[in-house]
């Protein structure tokens, strides 16, 4: 089994990749040989599956290795040019491929495009918007029928890239919040989450709730914010600015969580429960009040956003809402095979997500 190389730098699937293309040099994969599967290189290299999945779709971009719908992944003939306008193709561009959201939407882009003998190439911005942006050329030159956009930007409308796309056009759908309300986009009704969130607290009988918002200048933040309070004042439960704490744009929100944890643990006047943004940064912050020897939810009783996997593995198992992340995928897949198609179909598919109860929230 080949050891990927964690001490450098280069990224994981860039290694996956030079390695096939090391194989391929080497004759030990020839023009027309079946690739492992995906599950089996997963294996073979000891990744995760979305790792193996961007490596592959580098390689089906550059012509290296072509895919055949139900038979499997094969070793392309370097004298033949991959064209993708011969092909029908969707393309995948995510803000990253470690973020735990991705992995079962990816999952079911591919199932959904697959059903309809698409070809999907996956394609991450690595943290970087100007990557975002370059990214979305490449894939329109060439040759992706339509493209599926989990936008990097806190700032929740469209880039000029994107707007151009959305001028000329071309089939592209978001999966990431967007405020644009003529932006082709599907997702979860974000709003409704944070009401849950806050609705079940205060019917477990916690009298202050605060909360963590998204930032300063986060759009999805102030819609968060929206459905907090508007639970709030239909309760006609007690509200206080002081309450509203904002987490750190500039730095990765498990760590900005974990800050505001310290800071919390030290008020004099704390509120009895929180609605924290993203799970991410609920887990930050439940691991700095539990080193601050406070217990959850005695001291604090606290709520997340996403459900993501270790969520319900967290010290204190973390109550949450959860985004139809399936649902979101399937929708998006299916408006953007309709767009290509010509058919008329929603610019815009809200979904609503599911408050989630584990022992973060419940009182005894």
């Amino acid at each position: 089994m080949p050891k990927l190389n964690l001490q450098d730098p280069t990224a994981l699937y860039l290694q996956i990749q030079n390695d096939i293309i090391k194989r391929i040099k080497r004759n030990e994969l020839k023009v027309g040989d079946k690739l492992e599967s995906q599950n089996e290189l997963v294996s073979y290299y000891d990744v995760s599956l979305i790792t193996v999945k961007k490596a592959l779709a580098n390689l089906l971009s550059a012509g290296i290795i072509y895919s055949r719908i139900g038979k499997g992944t094969f070793i392309a003939d370097p004298k033949t040019k991959l064209d993708l306008s011969k092909h029908k193709s969707l393309g995948i561009l995510l803000q990253t491929l470690e973020h735990p959201f991705f992995t079962p939407l990816v999952s079911q882009i591919e199932s959904e495009g697959n059903k309809n003998n698409y070809n999907i190439l996956l394609s991450s911005s690595a943290g970087k918007l100007s990557k975002e942006d370059a990214q979305i050329e490449h894939f329109r030159n060439i040759g992706t029928d339509g493209l599926i956009i989990a936008s990097l930007s806190l700032k929740y409308v469209a880039s000029k890239v994107l707007r151009k796309i959305h001028d000329e056009n071309y089939p592209y759908v978001m999966v990431s919040y967007v405020h644009d309300p003529d932006i082709w986009y599907v997702g979860t009704d974000h709003e409704l989450g944070a009401y849950l969130a806050t609705e079940h607290l205060i019917k477990e009988g916690y009298k202050k709730i605060g909360i963590i918002h998204g930032g300063k200048g986060n759009i999805l933040g102030e819609v968060r914010k929206n459905g907090w309070f508007r639970a709030i004042e239909k309760y006609d439960t007690n509200y206080y600015e002081k309450y509203i704490f904002y987490l750190e744009n500039n730095i990765d929100r498990y760590e900005s969580g974990y800050n505001i944890g310290k800071q919390f643990a030290k008020l004099s006047d704390k509120p009895e429960a929180l609605f924290i943004y993203t799970d991410s940064a609920a887990l930050g912050f439940q691991k700095a009040i539990l080193e601050e020897g406070l217990k959850i939810p005695d001291d604090v009783a606290i709520v997340g956003f996403n459900d993501i996997e270790s969520a319900k593995h967290a010290a204190v198992p973390l109550t949450t809402i959860s985004q139809p992340i399936k649902k979101i995928g399937e929708v998006a897949t299916k408006t953007i095979i309709s767009r290509i198609n010509g058919m008329e179909v929603p610019n815009r598919v809200i979904i609503n997500p599911k408050l989630i109860v584990r022992e973060s929230s419940k009182k005894e």
